[in-house]
């Protein structure tokens, strides 16, 4: 059995569109934002997808840190919308639908983040994932922001 859960945050930055595209498409610059990741590389593109990665991750769990290793496909990445998938076993995904909206100060990015992961695992997926994502959140539009 599985359980899914979307939760969604805005970003506001002073940057333009395309600026904004770039970072949020490419694993290997927003990796370096993201509180959990600590690598990405690129692999060969899986069908579909514009481009794949293999990412390492340090989750917490109590006083230690549990390594994982999962796949994210680049499905999109346009000036208006990135859309991402990362896989892990057993059976979890993270679905990032990411729009990007020129405003008058820079852009508007609206993020979606939808999960689903087996039962036993979904409230520590979810609660991480969310907790890290809100804080990517706030350093992407500091980092858009001094672009």
């Amino acid at each position: 059995m599985s359980r899914t859960g979307t939760f969604s945050y805005a970003i506001d930055a002073s940057c333009d569109a395309a600026t904004a595209s770039a970072l949020l498409g490419d694993p290997r610059r927003s990796g370096e934002l993201h509180p959990l990741i600590q690598s990405v590389h690129e692999v060969d593109a899986q069908p579909g997808a514009v481009a794949s990665y293999r990412i390492t991750d340090l989750l917490p769990l109590g006083p230690c840190r549990l390594r994982i290793v999962y796949e994210a496909d680049v499905i999109t990445a346009t000036t208006e919308e990135v859309v991402t998938v990362a896989r892990q076993r057993p059976a979890t995904t993270v679905r990032n639908e990411t729009r990007i909206r020129a405003t008058d100060d820079g852009v508007a990015i609206a993020v979606t983040i939808t999960m689903a992961a087996p039962t036993l695992l979904f409230g520590y997926a979810f609660r991480t994932a969310r907790a890290a994502h809100l804080e990517l959140g706030k350093r992407i539009a500091e980092r858009l922001s001094r672009s």
